[in-house]
């Protein structure tokens, strides 16, 4: 059997990939990120970010961390295991944790420039919230999650999802994170 479907795949010709997805996407979400980098916006703003603390003048105001650095300067440090209470370790593009408002906001940044999967995956914005509002929560924190789009996302097809999002209490900007919405 391996020999005759080795034949087959043999015998099959190769067809480019010409809708877009793959590599090219990656390259494109990643520049993408790049500029829209939550610790470019503060610095930006005149906050200075180091080791991941956000100061405000003199005085620490949150943390600026991503994927998992979350964890390891937020969660690990505040005792929180995830395991307890997530079946999955949830990585964030961005997130802000605001010492003031006692907010943790998720940045999450979507870059589309073809039809793809990424539409199916933005609903899921009140799931993942309550993902991460079990871990913070115990701590005393509440959770905004937060989309960054492109332009590709304002398109008239995308209406009901993006109304979907504000109904549960979740958020989008395009092409920018306000420092408004991270509680500065």
């Amino acid at each position: 059997m391996y020999l005759l479907m080795n034949i087959i795949r043999r015998m099959m010709k190769m067809t480019r990939n010409t809708h877009g997805g793959g590599a090219q996407t990656n390259i494109n979400g990643l520049r993408f990120e790049a500029e829209t980098s939550l610790e470019d916006v503060l610095q930006d703003a005149g906050y200075k970010v180091i080791n991941k603390e956000v100061y405000d003048n003199n005085e620490v105001i949150g943390l600026s961390v991503s994927k998992h650095s979350l964890y390891e300067y937020f969660l690990i440090p505040n005792g929180i295991d995830y395991k307890k209470y997530n079946s999955v370790k949830w990585l964030p593009d961005e997130c802000f944790v605001n010492y003031k408002t006692r907010i943790g906001y998720i940045i999450e940044k979507k870059f589309q420039n073809s039809h793809g999967s990424v539409d199916e995956k933005l609903t899921a914005c009140d799931f993942k919230r309550c993902e991460y509002l079990k871990l913070f929560s115990l701590l005393g924190y509440d959770v905004e999650y937060i989309y960054v789009f492109n332009e590709w996302f304002n398109q008239a097809k995308y209406k009901d999802v993006l109304e979907y999002i504000k109904t549960v209490g979740c958020h989008y900007h395009f092409n920018e994170i306000p420092l408004s919405c991270i509680g500065l």
